[in-house]
């Protein structure tokens, strides 16, 4: 098959484009850019020394015969590129957070920006792929999660989905490594803002709340405008997403009934490992996700630790994911290597 990947010069389109380089399924990559076309990719990413990949001007009617378009574009930008595509029949992964949201009103509160597509929005789905495998498989427009939520969602969702916490009350404490922030030049990613410091930002206005309240008022089948805590922090490291998720109990549990409960859950999801102690450097650069538990008996309340590659199941390796759900591969096809510690 012949993908295509607009917007391949980011952290997130170039780990896309290095997973599908190596997928048994794909013949081709075509490779577009807005602000390096003509280059090679090789003097941009030397690591990629072959001089057949040139970044191109992204043209409709160079992609109509890509069997499928990835959109590694920002927010607001995707809009008119993702619909244009979708118009001409083509199957699209958009990496934004411009199609997460059934409603505009919340997209366009978080954002600060107008939908000016809000008609598709109900076409788009979810594709948090281990959640929400049955919507993916055969979807043509399919809103790729951000890196926060699938983290938290991928920790908070069986304990959530039994009634085993209270649906109010829920704190997420997350911190990334710098990648997270994205290519772009900022005072945040500079060496001597980030080396030796850790900072938490966006307090309480942070995008991600809305999409994790969002999947979880969603995904619930008694849904009751679920609100959460959300707090993000910077940490000094390149990749990784560490979430220590706290809920207060709704039921008396113990912990090896809690772990059962999680086994079942993800049984047949591979990517997800219940462990002893989550860490990010064991999913490092995976598309894995470990997850820990602990029930705290003094204070009623379930402590989730969930850890992911933000550069991986965080945005390219869940795309290629929902990509292998959606077309009929093997799910995990092209995404096989294990974390790379030590």
């Amino acid at each position: 098959m012949k993908a295509s990947i607009i917007g391949v010069t980011g952290y997130a389109g170039i780990e896309l484009f290095r997973l599908l380089n190596n997928h048994s399924e794909i013949e081709s990559v075509d490779l577009y850019s807005r602000s390096h076309q003509g280059e090679l990719l090789r003097d941009i990413y030397p690591q990629f020394s072959d001089n057949r990949y040139i970044l191109k001007k992204y043209k409709i009617d160079d992609i109509v015969d890509s069997d499928i378009v990835f959109t590694a574009l920002p927010h607001g930008i995707s809009q008119d590129i993702v619909i244009e595509l979708f118009k001409k029949g083509l199957m699209v992964i958009d990496l934004s957070g411009d199609f997460r949201y059934k409603n505009p009103m919340i997209y366009e509160e978080w954002y600060d920006i107008k939908h000016r597509y809000p008609e598709y929005l109900i076409k788009a789905v979810y594709g948090l792929a281990d959640i929400n495998k049955k919507e993916i498989k055969g979807a043509k427009l399919i809103a790729n999660p951000g890196c926060y939520p699938t983290a938290s969602l991928l920790g908070i969702w069986p304990a959530f989905a039994e009634g085993i916490i209270k649906k109010q009350g829920i704190i997420i404490d997350a911190k990334s490594g710098i990648s997270g922030a994205g290519s772009g030049v900022k005072k945040i990613t500079q060496f001597t803002e980030i080396d030796e410091n850790i900072s938490a930002y966006a307090i309480g206005t942070h995008r991600h709340t809305s999409e994790i309240e969002n999947a979880l008022n969603n995904f619930s089948t008694n849904s009751s405008n679920i609100q959460v805590l959300f707090t993000p922090h910077l940490i000094p490291v390149k990749r990784g997403i560490m979430t220590t998720i706290y809920a207060n109990l709704e039921k008396d549990i113990n912990k090896d009934s809690l772990i059962k409960i999680y086994k079942n859950y993800y049984s047949e999801k591979g990517f997800i490992q219940l462990v002893k102690k989550a860490e990010t450097k064991y999913v490092v650069p995976s598309n894995n996700c470990h997850i820990s538990l602990e029930i705290d008996e003094r204070l009623g309340r379930l402590v989730i630790i969930s850890v992911i590659d933000n550069l991986i199941k965080g945005a390219a390796g869940q795309a290629v994911q929902n990509m292998n759900i959606a077309l009929g591969f093997s799910e995990k096809t092209g995404l096989e290597a294990a974390g790379i510690f030590p």
